[in-house]
């Protein structure tokens, strides 16, 4: 969770979280990284298998698998921040943890540049956008640092990969090669490095930004921002925006945690357990809570941010390794034991890496537990796959 300060991150990370964080209205409430364990949604298969599953380390609820994630809530961002004005080098030296981020902005526009309350909603929510990819971008520009061009030279004369040599500078940062290959084609620069400019490199480090740690924007305090703000950070090219109100989204899973409500985090609903058990306050709550969800479209939008980071940005799909693929657990008994998160595209040997360096190493063949069928490494998963891999000694 990355953004200016103040406009609710920590209430974001404790709504899908419900870790504790501190919460406050004022700029830098957050100074060390608060790291917490949220969850994505699934289909379990033991509702195609007709079993009953026993998830190891998760819980599945109404057919729907809880697959763990971790997520960041880091110090705000002011401006000058890849100077180290603010909190900069402590948020950007967080940044390199992230797979994905999720920007939340104030989208009533009642905060400054810097996180302080400006309360006539003065505040162009686009800009605090703008203002983050700005401080990104010259943060990934400027790690090439002020030798650059002479590794552009180097680069000529040695006959060396520009993508491995870029890779190399980048890997602090979780970049890999083919994230450079994807950035230089898609940036407008010149092929050969020794031709760039200070402004073809600012175009890299933006090309970069978007393969590398890709964003979705929160459009937090949605209960509250006018609908026309909302509209215009919707109309974002090359963003998924969605309208968020975290402080609702905590309230109903405090709710829910005490056993007053059911609810589904994700849903625009939820079922009070019993009514006696609500006082005057908590009843006026509920009923404010209610009404929100009954006119949005994403219930309070935290949840959808998160499941959206992964499947959607990271492209991500759930599989399920087992031991025995004819009763679909592991050597202890459990049925569907764990739930992994892989890359669309990976295969049945990136699989059993993910499970355990030996299993790859020594990787014969794998199971499908739905088919039946024997594959090999190069097999690709699908989504929801059950898979049982058979390695040697």
């Amino acid at each position: 969770m990355v953004g200016k300060p103040n406009v609710g991150k920590s209430t974001f990370f404790a709504a899908a979280t419900l870790a504790p964080a501190q919460i406050a209205n004022y700029p830098f409430t957050t100074i060390e990284a608060n790291r917490g364990v949220g969850f994505v949604k699934a289909k379990c298969p033991h509702v195609d298998f007709k079993v009953r599953c026993t998830p190891r380390t998760s819980k599945c609820e109404e057919g729907i698998r809880f697959v763990a994630v971790e997520l960041i809530d880091v110090a705000g961002l002011v401006p000058g921040a890849h100077e180290g004005k603010g909190m900069g080098n402590k948020f950007l030296d967080d940044l390199r943890q992230a797979s994905a981020l999720v920007h939340v902005v104030d989208a009533t526009g009642c905060t400054d540049a810097e996180g302080n309350v400006c309360p006539d909603g003065s505040r162009d929510p686009l800009d605090d956008v703008r203002f983050l990819e700005s401080e990104m971008d010259q943060w990934i520009a400027g790690i090439l640092g002020k030798g650059w061009e002479r590794m552009a030279k180097r680069t000529e004369s040695e006959a060396l990969k520009l993508e491995t040599i870029l890779a190399e500078k980048y890997a602090g940062l979780g970049i890999n090669e083919t994230d450079i290959k994807l950035a230089l084609k898609a940036a407008p620069v010149p092929d050969r490095f020794s031709k760039w400019t200070q402004d073809d490199l600012l175009a890299f480090a933006a090309s970069l930004r978007k393969h590398s740690k890709p964003m979705i924007i929160a459009a937090n305090k949605a209960d509250l921002a006018p609908p026309e703000k909302i509209r215009r950070l919707g109309e974002l090219e090359g963003y998924v925006v969605i309208p968020t109100a975290a402080e609702y989204e905590l309230g109903l899973r405090r709710a829910a945690k005490a056993g007053l409500i059911h609810y589904m985090p994700g849903s625009r609903e939820f079922t009070v357990t019993d009514q006696s058990k609500l006082n005057p306050a908590q009843k006026k709550g509920l009923e404010k809570f209610q009404e929100f969800l009954s006119r949005s479209e994403v219930g309070t939008g935290v949840q959808r941010c998160v499941e959206e980071a992964f499947f959607r940005l990271l492209d991500k799909i759930v599989v399920y390794p087992v031991e025995d693929e004819s009763k679909l657990t592991d050597k202890d008994g459990r049925v569907l034991p764990d739930a992994y998160l892989m890359k669309r595209g990976s295969t049945a040997k990136d699989l059993a890496f993910k499970v355990h360096t030996d299993l790859g190493k020594h990787f014969i063949r794998a199971i499908n537990a739905r088919t039946h069928r024997v594959v090999g490494a190069d097999h690709l998963l699908d989504d929801g796959d059950v898979i049982k891999i058979v390695a040697g000694a």
